[in-house]
């Protein structure tokens, strides 16, 4: 999970608007911030590679701005796959310890997880995490860690983050086009959690949203663990886009226009204000309303927090979000988009603001800088862990002590 140098931690989000490389010096204190580098997303369309040559173009771009920050090479890295491929699901397994209680070891523990995960999946599918939620030991559950306690039969249920293969593994193939070698990999939503979400959160059931550029994923803790994932198909680009289309503009020109004079909610504009749009073409710039703009807006971020209560509720979570919702992400910071969740989910919802590392910049401590922030936290987690477990408990048990804390 490092670099050769051993002391290095580096995280690659390959999102659909931007690609994002962040170095960190692991030191006895934690880690501290050496470095970034952010360049504009090429040949990536809702989180899935669609060109490949460009897709690399971008991430070399990307690294080099964040080794020339830092001062040092990046040779390793631990890199995020996210998008509307990316499936959740909950299952159950167990084994019998005989007709006596005896003592719980590792093999037993991996024995069980290895029940939970023989679920069949489509040939090409690929499990990312696998998440214990809970052990239950003969009839007592809620049970997070059953090493060295006595039951005659061990269960365990889990919660298994899937991908469609080739979309995950030509995530890796970019990165290692661009030269550089990918230790490690992590559904996107999970690691933002990591930067965002509170311990007590967590506990209580929340729900993290990170709306992205090509759609909006969710993920959900409860009881400190992650009991669902998912993907709404509507992100910033979508906005955009209408945008483009209602006021007849280019796409480029209504990015800055969302941007500059967006809101989710027509009221929060004062009538008379007017923004200058330019037109496709040789056709001279117009002067159209700036309500024109939320009201193009509103009815897309309506649909997309009706969407996600569908969601949730089809999934039998939504009465679990007893601490609300946490939007991240860089579309998240449309005016007046809290005002549209809160309406449409009743619950609270406030801003992700990513804790810190030490040393960093206080551009990269908004939203839209969550989830990369989140993979070098992700990635020292696991590093711990695989070095407190050098058995590993299997490649798929990596993410265990991920969602127990914040």
């Amino acid at each position: 999970m490092a670099n050769q140098q051993g002391s290095f931690l580096t995280a690659i989000d390959v999102g659909s608007a931007k690609t994002c490389a962040l170095m960190a010096e692991v030191t006895d204190n934690g880690l501290r911030y050496r470095g970034h580098g952010v360049a504009e997303s090429r040949g990536s369309r809702k989180g899935v590679i669609v060109e490949l040559d460009k897709a690399v173009a971008a991430i070399q771009k990307a690294v080099e701005a964040a080794e020339d920050a830092a001062g040092a090479p990046v040779e390793h890295a631990i890199v995020g796959v996210g998008g509307a491929h990316v499936r959740g699901v909950n299952s159950h397994g167990g084994i019998s310890l005989g007709t006596r209680p005896r003592e719980i070891g590792r093999d037993e523990i991996k024995q069980a997880v290895e029940r939970a995960r023989a679920i069949p999946l489509p040939a090409d599918r690929e499990i990312l995490h696998l998440l214990p939620q809970e052990f239950i030991l003969d009839d007592q559950a809620g049970v997070h860690d059953p090493v060295g306690m006595m039951a005659a039969r061990l269960e365990v249920r889990v919660h298994m983050v899937t991908a469609a293969t080739s979309a995950a593994q030509n995530v890796i193939t970019a990165v290692n086009k661009a030269g550089v070698h990918v230790d490690d990999t992590v559904y996107e939503p999970l690691a933002a959690a990591d930067s965002v979400l509170r311990a007590d959160e967590r506990e209580l059931g929340v729900c993290l949203a990170d709306i992205g550029a090509g759609s909006t994923e969710l993920i959900i803790f409860h009881q400190g663990a992650v009991a669902y994932t998912g993907v709404i198909p509507i992100g910033g680009d979508h906005f955009t886009s209408d945008l483009s289309v209602g006021m007849c503009t280019p796409l480029a020109a209504a990015e800055k226009i969302k941007k500059a004079y967006g809101s989710a909610i027509v009221t929060l504009i004062p009538e008379g204000n007017e923004v200058e749009v330019p037109s496709v073409g040789d056709r001279p710039s117009r002067l159209l309303p700036q309500r024109l703009v939320a009201e193009i807006l509103e009815p897309r971020a309506r649909e997309l927090f009706e969407m996600m209560r569908e969601a949730l509720r089809h999934s039998g979570m939504f009465e679990a979000c007893i601490a609300g919702v946490v939007l991240s992400g860089g579309a998240s910071r449309l005016p007046g988009i809290f005002d549209v969740a809160e309406s449409a989910l009743r619950r609270a919802v406030r801003l992700s603001w990513p804790t810190p590392l030490a040393k960093m910049p206080a551009t990269l401590a908004e939203p839209e800088y969550a989830t990369v922030l989140g993979m070098v936290n992700y990635g020292q987690r696991a590093r711990i862990a695989r070095g407190l477990q050098e058995d590993r408990w299997g490649s798929r048990l990596k993410a265990l002590l991920v969602g127990k804390g914040a």
